[in-house]
C-alpha cells in the first residue's frame, strides 16, 4: 500500500483539529511518502518561514533512518558523530528531534508525519493521534 494525497490531507486536517482541541501553538505539518518525498504540507497562520523545512526534516529523518525522530534524538545524545554524519549525507536536511513519526501498516513504512510549532513532545503527540485516527500504526521512536 502507498500513502495518497487524500490520506495525507486527512492526516493534516486531523493534526490541526487535535492541535486546537489540545491548545497547542500554531503548527506546520508535513506528510512524506516512504521515499521521503513531500505529499502534502500545511503551515498555519502565525508560524515562521523556516517551519516547513523543520517539519519536513523531522519526517525525512524518520523515513531515511527507519526510526521515529525521538529515537534519532536519543541516538544523537549517545553518538552525536553518527547523527552528524547522517545529516551530512542528507545534505543537512535531517532534524533529529521528536515530532517526526513514521506511518506504518503491517510493519511496512508508508511514510512519515513531521510537525513543528509547539514543544517537540506535543508535536509528536499530535502526529501520533492523527496517524492512529487514520487507522495506521504510529512510530515516534
Amino acid at each position: 500500500m502507498t500513502l495518497g494525497l487524500d490520506q495525507a490531507q486527512a492526516i493534516i486536517n486531523d493534526c490541526l483539529e487535535w492541535r486546537k482541541e489540545n491548545g497547542l501553538k500554531p503548527l506546520t505539518v508535513a506528510v512524506l511518502d516512504s521515499g521521503g518525498y513531500l505529499i502534502a504540507l500545511a503551515r498555519e497562520d502565525g508560524t515562521s518561514n523556516l517551519r516547513p523545512d523543520i517539519a519536513q526534516g523531522k519526517a525525512r529523518g524518520a523515513v531515511a533512518m527507519g526510526l521515529g525522530s525521538r529515537a534519532l534524538f536519543e541516538r544523537a545524545k549517545i553518538e552525536p558523530f553518527f547523527i552528524q554524519a547522517m545529516n551530512a549525507l542528507a545534505q543537512g536536511s535531517l532534524v533529529p528531534v521528536a515530532g517526526g513519526v513514521l506511518i506504518k501498516q503491517g510493519g511496512t513504512i508508508l511514510g512519515a508525519v513531521g510537525i513543528t510549532g509547539d514543544s517537540s513532545t506535543n508535536d509528536e503527540a499530535c502526529a501520533i493521534a492523527a496517524i492512529e485516527k487514520a487507522g495506521f500504526v504510529a512510530d515516534g521512536g
